[in-house]
């Protein structure tokens, strides 16, 4: 009995020598189906995880995130994003939307809606406040079991090709890669699309598979494209919102207010960052394949309205199938568009009767 009095005295003691709060750690799996040297990931290791350690130690230091890192495929592949984040593979991760159309529609209206605007970094601001504001991408992320913390996109589509093009005339009966449901910006312009990814685009040109590849400047010149595809033809297709950096909603929603409270203004810190790093990395592509021996030219106006205005109604079939929800997001999409002093080249959002 004695020793047990001794003891407990002992611990009171010591306890009154502690922090009247000790520091919290908090883990967090953080990971991507792609290196941190890809665009998409870059500002979840140089910009989301050095702020959220920041605000918090900023705020007094109650909280300490342990970053666990999974970048780079190894724990899953590009086709994954959307699982690995929803099933908490990991608690915060890239989600690629524009691979996931069946489950979420809505986030790809950008690809239905081509030639609307080549600001990505406006972009990037434009899907950061829709994420938040429109209640059917709201509840599109939520259904996944995610909540969106910042904007992914591309920088402008162009056309990258292993011969000229002046007119319209010139695709004709030529073979583009055009992944996805960048296929649709093809129809009636006598080209065909193949489908294809950034990996593939060398060989598929080198091999005669195909011509060329509908792209953006900050994937071609990493992939070396533009050794065998020497002319870039500038077409501004326009940028595109391609997913968010996501964190898995069960883990978000347990997470002491502090710390959502940071991961959310984290996330806009890697927006910023991501939009400055595309815009860097994209000139700087330019730069080097210009001095590889890429010959650029722009598209002329009357060829490029051919095209603009060529094109069928490819929204309407995206319409269709995500019905009022998706006229409320094309709706909202267009007007932000609007009130940032944007002209898209085709009011797709007047044509979704």
């Amino acid at each position: 009995m004695k020793f047990a009095t001794l003891t407990a005295a002992g611990l009171l003691a010591l306890g009154a020598a502690l922090p009247a709060a000790a520091q919290q750690r908090i883990t967090v799996n953080i990971g991507s189906s792609h290196p941190t040297t890809n665009i998409w990931a870059y500002a979840m290791k140089e910009a989301f995880q050095p702020e959220v350690d920041r605000i918090l130690k900023a705020g007094g230091g109650k909280y300490e995130v342990r970053w666990r890192e999974n970048y780079g495929g190894t724990l899953y592949k590009f086709t994954d994003t959307r699982a690995a984040v929803r099933d908490g593979i990991v608690d915060v991760g890239m989600v690629g939307t524009v691979w996931e159309n069946s489950a979420m529609p809505l986030q790809n209206v950008t690809y239905f809606t081509p030639f609307a605007t080549t600001n990505h970094e406006l972009m990037i601001e434009i899907f950061d406040k829709l994420n938040v504001t429109v209640p059917a991408l709201r509840n599109s992320w939520a259904t996944q079991n995610m909540v969106p913390l910042s904007s992914l996109i591309t920088d402008t589509y162009d056309i990258y090709a292993n011969f000229p093009i002046r007119t319209m005339a010139d695709l004709q009966n030529k073979k583009i890669n055009a992944p996805g449901t960048s296929a649709n910006w093809l129809r009636e312009t006598g080209s065909t699309p193949v489908d294809g990814a950034l990996t593939t685009y060398y060989t598929n040109i080198q091999t005669g598979v195909t011509q060329g590849a509908l792209s953006f400047a900050s994937g071609i010149g990493p992939a070396r494209v533009y050794e065998v595809a020497k002319h870039l033809t500038r077409v501004d297709i326009g940028a595109m919102y391609f997913g968010s950096v996501a964190a898995n909603k069960r883990f978000f929603d347990n997470l002491p207010k502090d710390v959502q409270d940071a991961f959310v203004q984290a996330g806009k810190a890697a927006s910023k960052a991501h939009g400055a790093h595309v815009t860097k990395t994209a000139n700087a592509a330019l730069e080097t394949m210009k001095a590889a021996g890429l010959q650029i030219s722009d598209l002329p106006p009357a060829e490029k309205a051919k095209w603009v205005n060529g094109l069928p109604n490819i929204v309407q079939p995206w319409l269709q199938a995500t019905g009022e929800n998706g006229k409320a997001v094309l709706k909202a999409y267009f007007d932000e568009l609007r009130a940032r002093g944007v002209k898209p080249l085709r009011d797709w959002d007047g044509q979704n009767r």
